[in-house]
């Protein structure tokens, strides 16, 4: 990927592979005490151990003698706009070939018909060709952070791995955990012991590994698939091992009864996983549309995080999460594509998703309009993708905006090629963040880079990757 010909350029300059090294373009970041960054003539300054030396005006920065701990070249992306990298809190790695299938079927319908039968065959082999190709379009879209859901042999997730150590992608990933509701052909008595054993195996070889880029998430897919004995025993093994927690609550309604007659002695579908011992900060629910008052004040006083994918809701008419409330009521959230159910790799598309199911809840919660409810600006997507997302898996000291001392996440978009007509410029923060969310563009996202190292964006060769 080269950078675009500025007009006190001479010629084009590569991307900066490797740090240490400056860029100078448009700059657009949140902070962390609140509010955006915005520079309109930038500069990110990433010194040679991948961190963030210095972020402020080309001008300022250029007048002192360019301080900072880069020694590498200045690399010119003008007019291109640098942010951090996005952050998608919940996707499922072997369903990316059928993304965009099944539209119109409920969750668990849709679940037996294309899901189950792609992840029974997602072996070690088919992952060492889908996971370099679904890594390099997740740069391409980008996502310098993934949490993912892998398929139930733990040799594919080694391969998973494997690659995403080459790639450079910060990733979160698990074996997706079934004893009960399981494509997997174990007898009943060996499926608990097995799913544990392959798990802690799979944690202690993986999880932290790169300085922490790569991390591990013990993964029971949900309480209908899952005795109660293992989403207590995963629960343990993630408390133990300091590695996440993530499952799947309340995404359909179907869902949701199914779970109350499996399990009648639950309150509501959150008290099966707390019952389990499963909440806390380290925990991260994917969905969360169906809840009570009780579950959501459970939620935050467990400090529990919530993956909001409203693209995935939308596509299998799963219901539409009232993040109003549940931002008030002090709940964690962060942005998730839940690709194959999210037909989209693009964080940005799951903000436009997200912005037009918030703003039907507005104006038709309440006769005569929105009411009382609070709007969602562009920014207020923004942050949601890149250092709400950090927030959610707490590492926001480390990721998620473009601040001095944290790691080098970050991504550059040609902005222009989301203008409705060539030569259409717009100069808010506000205007930029729209055209992004609401006009993106497949090829607006020029690189991307994690710890300052530029990630692979080109698919593999040998021809497309399906089921």
């Amino acid at each position: 990927m080269m950078a675009r010909v500025t007009e006190d350029q001479a010629e084009p300059a590569a991307l900066p592979p490797r740090p240490p090294y400056a860029l100078r373009g448009r700059l657009l970041t949140p902070i962390a005490a609140g509010g955006t960054h915005h520079e309109p003539d930038g500069v990110v300054v990433v010194d040679d151990a991948g961190l963030i030396a210095h972020v402020g005006g080309w001008a300022a920065w250029d007048a002192a003698g360019r301080p900072g701990r880069a020694s590498g070249a200045v690399h010119d992306v003008r007019p291109w706009l640098i942010l951090p990298g996005l952050v998608d809190l919940h996707a499922h790695l072997p369903q990316i070939p059928n993304s965009g299938l099944g539209s119109g079927l409920h969750l668990l319908d849709w679940l037996e018909r294309y899901i189950f039968p792609l992840e029974r065959s997602f072996d070690a082999a088919t992952a060492s060709v889908v996971a370099p190709a679904a890594f390099a379009a997740m740069a391409r879209a980008g996502t310098t952070t993934a949490v993912l859901y892998g398929a139930a042999w733990p040799d594919s997730l080694e391969a998973a791995f494997a690659v995403a150590e080459r790639h450079g992608i910060r990733a979160v990933i698990g074996k997706v955990m079934m004893d009960r509701f399981t494509y997997r052909d174990l007898p009943p008595e060996r499926r608990l012991d097995t799913e544990l054993r392959e798990s802690a195996e799979l944690c202690e070889r993986w999880h932290g590994r790169d300085g922490g880029r790569l991390m591990y998430a013990f993964s029971p897919r949900f309480a209908v698939s899952c005795t109660a004995e293992l989403l207590r025993e995963s629960a343990d093994l993630a408390r133990s091992t300091g590695a996440y927690w993530q499952t799947h609550l309340s995404e359909d309604r179907n869902e949701l009864a199914e779970v109350a007659r499996l399990f009648p002695d639950a309150r509501d579908y959150l008290d099966v996983y707390d019952r389990a011992g499963a909440l806390g900060p380290r925990t991260i629910l994917a969905h969360a549309i169906h809840l009570s008052d009780r579950e959501i004040a459970r939620l935050a006083e467990t400090g529990s995080r919530i993956a909001h994918c409203p693209e995935s809701n939308l596509f299998l008419a799963s219901g539409a999460m009232r993040l109003a409330r549940y931002r008030a009521a002090g709940l964690i959230v962060g942005l998730g594509s839940d690709v194959a159910a999210g037909p989209s790799l693009s964080i940005f598309s799951v903000m436009r998703a997200g912005a037009y199911t918030h703003d039907l809840i507005r104006v038709t919660s309440e006769p005569g309009g929105a009411g009382g409810m609070p709007s969602f600006g562009p920014l207020d997507w923004l942050r949601l993708g890149t250092l709400d997302g950090a927030r959610a898996l707490g590492i926001d000291d480390r990721i998620g905006s473009l601040e001095p001392g944290k790691e080098a996440d970050l991504i550059v978009i040609d902005h222009a090629l989301t203008a409705p007509l060539p030569g259409l410029e717009v100069s808010s923060p506000e205007q930029l963040v729209s055209r992004l969310v609401f006009r993106s563009h497949p090829a607006m996202v020029r690189g991307a880079w994690v710890r300052g190292r530029l990630l692979p964006a080109d698919p593999p060769e040998g021809g497309p990757v399906g089921p």
